[in-house]
């Protein structure tokens, strides 16, 4: 190679096999292409086939609007789409595809034949990348794009690719994905000659049972939640489901699922305190937004997004799923109990054609609750009317509680509509309660249950009281980067707010004259670069208030009631009470179960009653 080159025009091949790199990894990558194609040209109908994990061939026929003979060659030429075209548009864009080079870079990297037929036109016309020229061809009104051979024409890159099974396992994936967000869709795949996924057009919970199973369905909880231009729904699992193992998490903004690390991080965020040890959440939410208040042309691949006010929406998405979780109640009524859902999954928030504009892309068949949903799962209900005329010390519990002196008599349930939790009837072991509801029997881990009531407690009475700061005797002087000098600026009320006192000593040097009074402790420059870099990655602080809440959450272990200590019946009715009115009672602060539940029939069944 000569030490200088002239500079050149790339060859239109090497330009596209350069932007396949970015776009086609495997596969999987040139199938979510083409399905996101037809879904662009309103398809209704999907059909899919694979051979050798796509790796031989894939298959992609729709009966979208199709394609008219004269704009067929352009239809594998680089940049040329007819999803935008202008700057205006990029700036909203509300299809799935929009770049215009996915064809061009697929036909670069294999051998593509594209056919295709208007409504308006007699017969199909086809095209392949070698043959640009529109021929007469047999096919029905929608597309059919076929890829053989998949990177034979760059071997280098298909050495990289992995076995057959493994390929055909992220086509699978990747079809998945998109089916859950379009059920308004028929998709059929076939692998090697046989049918392996047939999805049929259907509400969207029964989209749901079929991608992901009856038990994703049924330990699931609604997430619905609208404020202005931005719409989060879909469901989570119920904390007490959640599992160490790899867990299906789908994440979509405006119907393209997405991997948006502020948006996970908020998701994880919300979890913090309900989920034990290392197990991990499982998710599928849609969230929809104004599409001028996000950017999808980020990465060829579009699997990432920018948000306007990505702080905004990070503090929705936390919000809603922390207040969804919040009013998660185990339901003790019976053991086969759904705990699915709480109502119906929308499959429409499309209310009227006047209402903004970002409705108008939302997938279609979303016009009315799926009334099927509803009966799945009554959620338990808490009867919280006026409190009971008399009341108890309950000393060590927290607070003086909610009695019921003159409202039971021994074991027996009066006004039992307002028990959840039933009566208590004994103490076991120093340890649990036992309690008699109106369908079983109930144990509860007292100490686990009262640790979740103390640790609600103070963080309301944290949240509700402005955060008290400690001055230091010496300031801590930090020398730091000039963007985080920026960044500080940036967000000088919100650390303000958090009891952070910093000042500007030089172009890159800050004091620290302030810290929260809870942290005195703390590793004041070490908190310090860590809050920095939460400002960089997600606009937000949340490492002081983990430390917060680690603090208040270690300050409700130790000042709950202990194993061994003796309660009165009266004691463990307060306490029970208590946990019908305390969010996240069914969890202990480190998502251990406070109580489990035995149905009647349950009982019956150990002792073989009426068998």
């Amino acid at each position: 190679m000569s030490a200088y080159r002239p500079i050149q025009t790339l060859n239109p091949t090497l330009v596209n096999q350069i932007a396949a790199g970015e776009v086609i990894e495997r596969p999987a990558s040139v199938l979510k292409e083409l399905i996101e194609n037809s879904i662009d040209a309103q398809a209704s109908q999907i059909d899919i086939r694979l051979d050798g994990g796509g790796i031989r061939r894939i298959s992609v026929t729709d009966n979208g609007h199709g394609i008219s003979k004269e704009d067929l060659p352009l239809a594998l030429k680089t940049h040329a789409t007819s999803k935008i075209c202008s700057l205006e548009e990029l700036e909203q864009v509300d299809s799935m595809g929009f770049r215009g080079e996915a064809l061009a870079s697929i036909a670069s990297v294999s051998y593509l034949h594209l056919s295709s037929r208007t409504e308006n036109s007699k017969h199909a016309w086809a095209i392949t990348a070698s043959n640009q020229a529109p021929e007469p061809a047999h096919g029905s009104v929608g597309t059919r794009i076929e890829v053989r051979a998949l990177f034979d024409k760059v071997p280098a890159r298909r050495k990289f690719l992995r076995t057959e099974r493994t390929e055909y396992g992220h086509c699978l994936q990747t079809l998945r994905r998109i089916a859950l967000a379009y059920p308004n869709i028929h998709f059929r795949l076939t692998h090697n000659d046989r049918i392996t996924a047939n999805w049929p057009v259907n509400e969207f919970h029964q989209r749901v049972r079929d991608v992901l199973g009856e038990d994703f369905i049924q330990q699931c909880a609604l997430v619905d939640n609208e404020h202005e231009n931005i719409k989060l729904f879909g469901c989570i699992i119920r904390p007490e489901f959640a599992s160490t193992k790899k867990s299906p998490q789908y994440l979509y903004v405006n119907g393209r699922f997405v991997r948006d690390y502020r948006l996970q991080h908020a998701i994880r965020q919300a979890y913090s305190d309900v989920l034990h040890g290392d197990r991990q959440p499982t998710f599928l939410l849609f969230l929809y937004i104004d599409p001028k208040e996000v950017d999808v042309n980020v990465h060829p691949a579009k699997h990432e997004v920018r948000f306007r006010n990505d702080g905004a929406v990070y503090r929705f998405v936390l919000d809603t799923l922390s207040s969804t979780l919040a009013k998660q109640q185990p339901n003790t009524y019976s053991s086969n109990a759904d705990t699915s859902l709480t109502k119906p999954i929308p499959t429409s928030y499309a209310k009227t054609q006047q209402q903004s504009a970002w409705r108008n892309h939302l997938p279609p068949q979303q016009t009315s609750f799926d009334q099927q949903w509803k009966k799945l799962y009554e959620p338990l209900e808490y009867n919280q009317q006026a409190p009971l005329k008399e009341q108890i010390n309950a000393p060590n519990l927290g607070a003086t509680t909610t009695g019921l002196a003159n409202q039971t008599t021994g074991t027996g349930l009066n006004q039992k509509e307002n028990f959840p939790l039933g009566i208590a009837i004994a103490q076991l072991h120093g340890i649990y309660i036992l309690s008699q509801t109106e369908k079983g029997l109930l144990l509860i881990d007292m100490h686990a249950a009262h640790e979740r009531i103390v640790y609600e407690r103070l963080k309301k009475s944290y949240e509700q009281e402005s955060l008290a700061s400690q001055e230091l005797l010496v300031p801590v002087v930090m020398q730091i980067e000039e963007k985080e000098v920026g960044l500080i600026e940036e967000h000088l009320d919100q650390l303000k707010a958090l009891g952070l006192k910093i000042s500007l000593s030089g172009p890159q040097l800050i004091n620290i004259r302030a810290i929260p009074a809870m942290l005195g402790q703390s590793d004041v420059e070490m908190m310090m670069r860590q809050v920095l870099k939460e400002l960089a990655d997600i606009g937000k602080v949340q490492l002081v208030q983990e430390q917060i809440h680690h603090i208040l959450a270690t300050m409700a272990c130790h000042g709950s009631i202990r194993a061994n200590r003796a309660l009165t019946i009266e004691e463990m009715n307060a306490l029970l009470r208590d946990m019908e009115q305390t969010e996240r009672a069914g969890l202990c602060n480190h998502g251990r179960p406070t109580w489990h539940f035995w149905h009647l029939n349950d009982l019956d069944k150990l002792f073989l009653r009426g068998q």
